[in-house]
């Protein structure tokens, strides 16, 4: 995972918490998703089955499921 805090122009790798090696699955278009909260939270399904979520704006990330079949959408909704 990375990020750009400026449009495109510098990147950052962000993966603290995600696998390092061995792991080989996408994740679609439509299977990722940002809340709205000050520090935003994102998630992320894979084809393999994962659903990773960094509630720190990507700074660290956990799997917080697992053994699904291929994720191909990921909603996300804040409550008050």
């Amino acid at each position: 995972m990375y990020r750009s805090r400026s449009g495109g122009g510098d990147w950052e790798p962000l993966g603290k918490g995600l696998p390092e090696r061995d792991c080989y699955v996408n994740v679609l278009r439509d299977a990722m998703a940002v809340d709205t909260l000050d520090k935003c939270g994102i998630y992320f399904g894979t084809t393999g089955g994962q659903v990773y979520v960094s509630p720190d704006a990507g700074e660290h990330w956990q799997a917080i499921v697992q053994n699904l079949p291929a994720v191909l959408s990921v909603e996300v909704q804040t409550l008050p």
